[in-house]
C-alpha cells in the first residue's frame, strides 16, 4: 500500500477524479514537453460525461496556463472509466502522446508507463495489520507511525489544519453554488438555527450535519478542500472529527492526529484491495469508504479495541453497500452534498453499534470491501458517475422542489 500522504490530498474540488487528476496529468505532460503549442485532449467515458459538470475542463485549461487545448469526447469502456489521452503537437507535429487513468482520490496512472510510486506498507489487507499489531503489542496509529516514521505526524496536523479551515469557510459562506442548479448553500442556515429547537439530539445531528455541508458545499464551490479519501466524500471525515473536538473536551488534538492516522490507513486498505472512485464502484467506494474511515476515526478518538475499530468500519461501509453514483447534470452537488452529512452521522452510530456489539459480529472488514469491490463491478455502468441513471436520470429541472 502507499503512504496516505497519497490519500489526504489538499486541492481545489469539486473532483478528486474528475478535476485533480486531470489536471495534474496535464501539467506533467506539459512539463514532460514544454515546446508544445497546443494539446489536444481526448476524455472517455465518465470523464466524457460529466466533465462539464465536474468542471473538468476548467481545471485542465488552468493546468496548461496559456497554450490553447482543444477537447473531445468519446465512450469506449474497454478503457478505464476515467481515462484521457493527452496528445501534444508542436507546428501541428504530434510531440508526446500520453493515456492516462484518473483512478480516484487525485491519483492518476500513465498507461504503459512504470510507476514511480512506492508501496510502503507491508501488508494488504486488515486481518494482516491486525495480526502484526497484536503480535507487537500496538495499536493502529502507532502502525501508521511505525511504517511512515513519526514525521508523518507533523502532516496529518496540516491535513486536521485544512480540513477545519473548509469547516470554518463553509459555515460562514452564503449564496448559491455554481451551474444549472442553482443550489443554495445550505451550512450557514444548518448552523445558525441550532438553537431553533431544544432536542439535544436534533442539535447535535444539526451541528454534525453542517459541518459536513460546510464542507461538501466549498468543494461544489471549487474552494480547498482535503481529499478524504475524494472530493466528493471529502465532507464526512472532517464533520465527525471536528464535531467530537468541540464537544468533547479530552478529545486533544494528538487524539485527533491519531484518528487522521487510523481513517487513513482504512482508506488504504480499501484504495488498494478495492476502489475509492465512484466511476470505478458507484458512491459505495466514496462515501462509504468516507463513512468506514469516520466511524475508524471515531473509535479511535474513545480509545476503543482493535476489534471494535474494525467492526465499526465494517458496518459503515455494509449499509453502503450497492449506493449508485447518479450526480444530477454531472455536478457534486445532489445528492452529493446531503449524502455526506447522512454518512457523518451513520459513522457515529456504527461506532456506537460496535461498542456494544463486537463480540457477536460475524462480517470482517476485508470481506466487506471484497464485497463493495464486486457489488461496484457489478453494477451497472448508468449507475457509475455518468449521469445516466438513478436520480440523474429522474431529475427535472424545472421541478422547484429539487432546486431547494
Amino acid at each position: 500500500m502507499l503512504s496516505i500522504r497519497s490519500l489526504y490530498q489538499v486541492g481545489h474540488g469539486p473532483s478528486s477524479s474528475h478535476t485533480m487528476g486531470p489536471a495534474k496529468a496535464s501539467g506533467i505532460v506539459k512539463q514532460a514537453c514544454p515546446s508544445c503549442d497546443r494539446f489536444e485532449i481526448m476524455l472517455y467515458n465518465s470523464l466524457a460525461l460529466t466533465g462539464r459538470g465536474h468542471l473538468t475542463e476548467e481545471a485542465i485549461k488552468e493546468s496548461l496556463g496559456e497554450t490553447p487545448v482543444t477537447f473531445l469526447t468519446s465512450l469506449d469502456l474497454t478503457k478505464h472509466p476515467n481515462t484521457l489521452i493527452i496528445k501534444g503537437y508542436e507546428n501541428d507535429q504530434l510531440m508526446i502522446e500520453k493515456e492516462v487513468n484518473s483512478t480516484g482520490g487525485g491519483r492518476i496512472v500513465f498507461v504503459g508507463d512504470d510507476s514511480t510510486e512506492k508501496h510502503i506498507y507491508p501488508h494488504k489487507t486488515f486481518k494482516e495489520i491486525k495480526k502484526y499489531c497484536k503480535s507487537k503489542h500496538m495499536a493502529l496509529h502507532d502502525y501508521v507511525y511505525e511504517v511512515e516514521g513519526e514525521e508523518i505526524k507533523v502532516f496529518l496536523e496540516e491535513i486536521w489544519e485544512a480540513m477545519k479551515s473548509s469547516i470554518i469557510r463553509g459555515i460562514a459562506t452564503h449564496g448559491v453554488l455554481p451551474g444549472p442548479l442553482k443550489m443554495k448553500r445550505k451550512a450557514p442556515e444548518l448552523y445558525s438555527k441550532l438553537k431553533a429547537t431544544d432536542v439535544p439530539e436534533l442539535v447535535e445531528n444539526r451541528l454534525v450535519a453542517s459541518y459536513a455541508f460546510a464542507v461538501s458545499e466549498e468543494n461544489a464551490g471549487g474552494g480547498m478542500i482535503v481529499t478524504a479519501p475524494t472530493c466528493g466524500a471529502c465532507g464526512v471525515l472532517p464533520a465527525v472529527l471536528y464535531y467530537m473536538h468541540e464537544k468533547h473536551h479530552f478529545i486533544s488534538k494528538e487524539r485527533i492526529i491519531n484518528g487522521l492516522a487510523v481513517a487513513g490507513l482504512i482508506g488504504n486498505i480499501i484504495k488498494h484491495n478495492a476502489s475509492i472512485s465512484g466511476a470505478v464502484a458507484g458512491c459505495q467506494a466514496e462515501v462509504g469508504s468516507a463513512c468506514s474511515m469516520a466511524a475508524a476515526a471515531h473509535a479511535t478518538l474513545f480509545n476503543l479495541s482493535m476489534d471494535q475499530i474494525e467492526y465499526a468500519a465494517e458496518i459503515a461501509m455494509e449499509h453502503h453497500l450497492g449506493l449508485t453514483c447518479d450526480p444530477v447534470n454531472g455536478y457534486v452537488q445532489i445528492p452529493c452534498i446531503e449524502r455526506n452529512a447522512v454518512a457523518a452521522l451513520r459513522a457515529i452510530d456504527a461506532c456506537g453499534l460496535a461498542y456494544f456489539l463486537t463480540d457477536s459480529r460475524k462480517i470482517s472488514f476485508d470481506m466487506v470491501v471484497q464485497t463493495m469491490y464486486q457489488t461496484g463491478l457489478d453494477m451497472h455502468q448508468s449507475y457509475k458517475e455518468t449521469s445516466q441513471g438513478g436520480l440523474a436520470y429522474y431529475f427535472k429541472e424545472e421541478d422547484d422542489v429539487n432546486c431547494w
